[in-house]
């Protein structure tokens, strides 16, 4: 199995639009972070996009992604499914609409948001194109399959919402969490690789901190665990160094291989 993080950024970016620090400003191409995805190559050969950010095309040019089987999304913010229109560059190739993986009440956003994407009746003028997506609505808790591998959305909360984070296999992929409840450590009893988001330094909301990411990566004890969603708080050195053993701050661009078993 194989991840490889797309962006790894908080809904700013890194550097931030007005911004001069020292992290913005850094030459370290691993300081410069674009909105959050992720793809996950299975076992199985099939590729699964997390989320849709806004630089999608970008990020998948540079990490040489040509084709994806799915696409997962963790909720409805606009720095997860804002470039969903990338996704035609995978629906003009296929014969069906591409499957895509969300909870109801995010599906009602894509549909209200991004209409002709999923309206069957929509046709597009000859000579231009529209992504196709079929929607498979899932519920936390509830194992889904894509192909021959088998994805199990886990329910964590962000702030007064709730977002879902994804398992396959070894792997298990969560961001926008503000704290992972003990349903969550639940299913994630096992996983090898773990990526939390881990905002700040200071308390925030509906995030969990730099701090309170370590200790719930701490009790969920993956082999190694991943850090994103990162804001223009740290330089990507300074955080790495400061750590614990088997936890790193992920960058854009990284890929982690899971031998099997």
């Amino acid at each position: 199995m194989r991840l490889t993080f797309l962006g790894t950024g908080t809904s700013f970016g890194v550097p931030q639009i007005g911004c001069a620090c020292a992290v913005c400003r850094s030459s370290d191409p691993r300081d410069r972070r674009t909105r959050c995805g992720a793809v996950i190559e299975t076992d199985h050969g099939s590729r699964l996009l997390i989320d849709t950010p806004p630089e999608l095309r970008l990020q998948l040019v540079a990490t040489g992604i040509m084709s994806i089987d799915a696409v997962l999304f963790t909720h409805e913010h606009a720095d997860h499914i804002h470039g969903i229109d990338d996704l035609r560059a995978f629906s003009i190739r296929r014969d069906t609409p591409l499957p895509m993986f969300a909870e109801a009440a995010t599906f009602a956003t894509l549909q209200a948001r991004f209409p002709y994407i999923f309206d069957a009746s929509f046709r597009p003028l000859p000579g231009t194109t529209r992504p196709e997506g079929a929607p498979q609505v899932i519920v936390p808790g509830v194992p889904f399959q894509v192909n021959a591998t088998t994805v199990l959305p886990i329910a964590v909360p962000h702030g007064r919402a709730s977002v879902v984070g994804f398992r396959v296999g070894d792997l298990a992929y969560i961001t926008d969490a503000k704290t992972l409840p003990e349903t969550a450590l639940e299913a994630l009893r096992g996983v090898r690789v773990l990526v939390l988001n881990a905002l700040l330094r200071t308390p925030h909301p509906t995030h969990l901190s730099i701090a309170e990411a370590v200790e719930m990566a701490q009790r969920v004890g993956a082999q190694r665990t991943f850090l994103t969603h990162l804001t223009h708080d740290t330089l990507h050195s300074e955080l790495a160094a400061e750590l614990p053993a088997g936890i790193a701050p992920a960058y854009d661009g990284l890929v982690v291989d899971l031998p099997g078993r």
